[in-house]
């Protein structure tokens, strides 16, 4: 049971490094792409949900079901920031700056869920710094951030709400917790898009194959996979393993788009990745009253 939910996750993780590639075959503008990824995935996970005839709990506990719609939205929110950085400063620094959600998640622990400050989440969050000024060092020699960077970091601070309220939302769990989480967020951006331009896409000839490997694999397989196999896996190797996704964003980026970081952007790269590892990885434990070893 272990060993295949080591597989779907490090799958699921893979796919959404991919994310950045596949979308830049779309000829979409990001907000539409971001609308067809939801739907597409959403009815996707609706219909596994069925055909493995799972039960609907979600209403039996009305707050945590509301923590999982908050969480939803800043779902929808975050990659509609993502997927317009991805179209303004690549992929790489994209991923980068979106990489910056978990140390935001760490800083607020202490906060939001009781936990200590360690020495290593500081020095985690000093790197992560550090790594975001040496990624943009021109940028910010000039006095200047570039609206892609803005995104960027905005769907960093949206991944944070993603992971505290999922967090909150202990008893919904699993497919359901993906389903539901997908569905809020097709629906947030569904009215975004509605607001903004209607919901009628008009899909360039040739990018039906992409926009439903997006929507199916990436989004739908890749969800699916990934909720179904956290509950499975110690916290450490969820943690561990989560820094598949960027890491494998910057080599497809650098393999299928021909993206190059600089040498200073690379070593901005490695403290911003090693800086948030660090405050996941490095957490003393202590016993819970079931005997059970936690993170603090």
């Amino acid at each position: 049971m272990k060993s295949a939910s080591y597989i779907k996750y490090i799958f699921a993780l893979l796919l959404f490094g991919s994310n950045g590639i596949v979308a830049s075959y779309i000829l979409l503008s990001s907000v539409e792409i971001v609308y067809l990824r939801t739907l597409i995935g959403s009815l996707l996970l609706i219909l596994i949900f069925v055909l493995t005839k799972q039960k609907v709990q979600f209403w039996k506990n009305k707050l945590h079901f509301l923590y999982l719609v908050i969480s939803g939205v800043a779902m929808g929110a975050s990659w509609l920031f993502l997927f317009e950085a991805y179209k303004q400063i690549g992929v790489s620094i994209a991923t980068l700056a979106y990489y910056c959600g978990p140390i935001m998640v760490m800083i607020l622990s202490p906060l939001l869920f009781k936990e200590k400050m360690t020495m290593a989440k500081m020095l985690g969050f000093i790197a992560v710094i550090l790594g975001m000024l040496f990624v943009n060092k021109e940028a910010f020699l000039q006095g200047e951030i570039s609206r892609g960077l803005i995104f960027g970091l905005l769907s960093a601070i949206m991944y944070a709400m993603i992971v505290i309220f999922n967090k909150k939302a202990v008893t919904i769990k699993g497919l359901e917790n993906a389903t539901c989480q997908l569905v809020v967020s097709f629906i947030t951006v569904a009215i975004f898009m509605m607001f903004k331009q209607g919901l009628v896409v008009n899909v360039v000839e040739g990018n039906w194959l992409p926009i439903l490997i997006l929507g199916i694999v990436n989004t739908g397989i890749g969800c699916y996979f990934y909720f179904s196999s956290i509950g499975h896996l110690p916290v450490q190797s969820v943690s561990i393993l989560g820094y598949l996704d960027p890491l494998s964003a910057l080599v497809f980026s650098a393999l299928f788009l021909a993206e190059q970081l600089s040498f200073h952007q690379m070593i901005g790269a490695a403290l911003i990745l090693g800086g948030a590892a660090l405050g996941e990885l490095f957490q003393p434990k202590k016993v819970t009253s079931r005997g059970k070893l936690v993170k603090l």
